[in-house]
């Protein structure tokens, strides 16, 4: 029982009760003091409590008897074990309170703590160590933060590689190397090196950049290398610095709103550069700040790029469903900076409202205008069928009175291809569908007579002629091409107006057609696109045809008889009759059989008497005594000329041009439709006939 006393008692004056009780002042992990090193590179870390948190320095600390440890604890892990600083390799070794690392590697990143205490007194704190490791190909790691250094416009600037200062002893003098972005510059544009230092002549916008210095020494036989990393950045000089300026609002400029709108209010500053000043920009309506913390301003900020450092702040003011109240408020904006501010009130007042006859004007001009616009889409694209409709219903018929039968007279290539093209889809398109009369040589001729007199007549008792125009209707010598010649005969006499109607594409350059085509109308076909009735085609070509009345078009549905008023026998029986009696007999025995032929085959429309005499027709041949119109050794072919009037007594007579005024006048004319004949009947192959 004794023996136990006497224990307590020699413990409690061994360890006094202050033991029992200590404390430990933790400042836990100071983010701030954060050191970052390269691999491979040495570094050095110090204790930071005898510059921010203790009054007094190492030297004093260690002379009152506080003793400075050291702990670390590694990246991703809780446990803080103690700093072996008696390594073989002597990598980690103390110095005060410094710790050093010769060099530094990967594992050495985490937290380090230094604590420093005594048997009475503790403090610590922590702070982190990171090691990075170079990027492939380059200098630098773009993981490891680089220091900014703003150098003015215009002037001179040394740079020096900072944070090498203790590293080396002081006799040993280390090489330096400068990089810009990783690229080694031996000769610096404007910019010199000299020892450790870069000196920029003058400071301009290309050289900003990173600068890289790497310092290298030599340490107890070893070698060590030193990156050091800062970003250069160019500002504008310090003289042209100065009180922000505002732009906007200004005295010429006012804004208007009406009770109801939504306002906004602008407010644009420019600040120029001013070293170690804030800018600063906010509004004040009805003596109450509102600046970028109020929920109704919104604030942006564009950087002048010509003059670094300095900015266009634009700060815009939001007032929802204003009042009048809202109207009769002040709004100011102001702006400063350390060298001075800038106040402004911006003008606002209630916007006037558009007078009413205003607006209704503005409405009736914009739908006439519209309206304007739509009929020209309209007419642009549906021309032909509102031109059709105009004729149709406020035309003039062009039938009544005119003295014709046919409608169209249809010339065409002798090929089945044609032939059918104009037997079946032409005519029947505009015979059945639109009611318009054809008349088609092949169809409605009788058999035997002249084909010239019997072609000619039918084209002058036609409207209109359609030539069908294809590389085969150009044939010499061909029932096309005499067609063609009289045709236009009759359209120069204004007789038979020509229509062409492009079947199919000519082969080479024919100078006459494209003539004819700048002069005449033309509607191409386009092959089965325009079969349907409802095609462009046809209405292109119901345009240039003759206008009828909408109640006679049914009138004209029947096809033409095949039993024309034009019979080449009824012509070959008038020159036998000729040859036979005298001009004076015949011409009364013409007159009876004309008044005769004409009771029985006359139509509605017929030729008028007299309008047929007006056009000569020659047919040559190589061995004919008469034939004074063609040259020896021509070859045969037609030939079409206008007549002219030759007065004898009190008789008009038509004759050829270039006949002698002085011969013998012809004898008296038959009735319309009737022939004179010039030659030898008994030769029909060189008979010269005037109509």
């Amino acid at each position: 029982m004794k023996f136990g006393f006497l224990l307590t008692c020699l413990f409690l004056i061994a360890f006094p009760r202050d033991c029992f009780s200590e404390r430990c002042d933790d400042w836990g992990v100071d983010t701030v003091k954060l050191t970052q090193a390269y691999d491979g590179e040495p570094v050095r870390i110090r204790c930071p409590l005898f510059e921010d948190y203790l009054k007094h320095n190492y030297s004093t600390a260690h002379s009152a008897g506080l003793t400075l440890m050291w702990y670390f604890t590694a990246q991703g892990k809780d446990l803080e074990e103690p700093i072996n600083i008696r390594l073989p390799d002597n990598r980690i070794s103390k110095d005060k309170d410094i710790l050093w690392f010769r060099p530094a590697v990967l594992n050495d990143t985490g937290n380090y703590t230094c604590m420093l205490r005594n048997t009475t007194f503790c403090s610590k704190v922590a702070f982190p160590l990171e090691v990075f490791k170079k990027d492939q190909n380059s200098c630098v790691s773009t993981a490891k933060a680089s220091e900014e250094k703003l150098l003015e416009l215009g002037d001179k600037h040394r740079l020096t590689c900072p944070d090498t200062q203790g590293y080396f002893p002081a006799n040993v003098t280390p090489t330096v190397k400068w990089y810009m972005d990783c690229k080694v510059v031996h000769d610096f544009f404007n910019r010199i090196v000299i020892g450790p230092d870069l000196i920029f002549l003058t400071m301009s916008l290309p050289f900003q950049g990173n600068y890289t210095c790497i310092v290298t020494y030599e340490d107890s036989g070893r070698i060590y290398n030193l990156t050091r990393t800062m970003r250069i950045k160019a500002i504008a000089s310090s003289a042209d610095a100065k009180p922000p300026e505002m732009h906007i609002p200004n005295d010429k400029l006012s804004y208007s709103f009406a009770v109801g709108e939504d306002m906004e209010l602008t407010c644009e500053v420019y600040f120029s550069y001013v070293q170690n000043s804030s800018n600063e920009i906010w509004w004040t309506v009805h003596g109450n700040r509102k600046d970028i913390a109020d929920p109704n301003v919104t604030k942006s900020v564009k950087l002048d790029e010509m003059n670094p450092g300095a900015e266009t702040i634009t700060e815009k003011l939001y007032i929802k469903n204003i009042t009048p109240d809202d109207l009769k408020h002040n709004y100011t904006c102001s702006a400063k900076n350390r060298l001075g501010s800038v106040s402004r009130q911006a003008l606002v007042k209630e916007k006037v409202g558009t007078p009413r006859y205003i607006t209704e004007l503005a409405c009736g001009l914009g739908a006439t205008v519209f309206l304007v616009i739509c009929f020209i889409v309209v007419y642009h694209v549906y021309w032909l069928e509102l031109v059709l409709f105009y004729r149709a219903h406020f035309g003039t018929d062009e039938t009544i009175g005119d003295g014709k039968e046919y409608d169209v007279y249809v010339s065409y290539a002798r090929n089945a291809e044609e032939e059918e093209f104009v037997l079946v889809t032409l005519r029947g398109v505009l015979e059945n569908e639109f009611g318009y009369k054809l008349c088609i040589f092949d169809r409605d001729s009788l058999p035997g007579g002249n084909t010239v007199e019997a072609v000619f007549e039918f084209i002058q008792r036609s409207r209109r002629m359609i030539v069908v125009l294809s590389p085969d209707y150009l044939t010499d010598k061909s029932i096309s091409m005499l067609e063609f010649k009289l045709g236009i005969v009759c359209q120069n006499a204004l007789c038979t107006n020509l229509i062409i109607v492009e079947y199919k594409p000519l082969h080479g350059t024919h100078t006459t057609i494209s003539k004819l085509k700048e002069s005449i109308p033309c509607v191409r076909w386009e092959g089965e696109s325009s079969r349907r009735s409802s095609s462009r085609f046809w209405k292109a070509l119901r345009l240039v045809l003759p206008l009828r009345s909408l109640n006679t078009r049914s009138s004209w549905n029947e096809s033409c008889s095949s039993q024309s008023d034009i019979s080449l026998d009824q012509i070959q029986k008038k020159k036998r009759r000729l040859k036979g009696t005298s001009p004076v007999q015949s011409s009364k025995a013409s007159n009876k059989e004309n008044k005769a032929s004409l009771g029985t085959v006359k139509v509605k429309n017929g030729p008028k008497a007299g309008k047929a005499c007006q056009c000569c027709v020659t047919y040559c041949e190589s061995d004919n005594k008469l034939r004074n119109k063609c040259k020896a050794g021509a070859k045969p072919k037609w030939e079409t000329h206008l007549c002219k009037p030759l007065t004898y007594g009190n008789k008009t007579h038509w004759v050829p041009n270039g006949t002698v005024s002085q011969q013998t006048p012809a004898p008296a004319p038959v009735a319309s439709f009737s022939l004179q004949q010039y030659t030898d009947l008994s030769n029909n192959n060189s008979d010269f006939y005037v109509l």
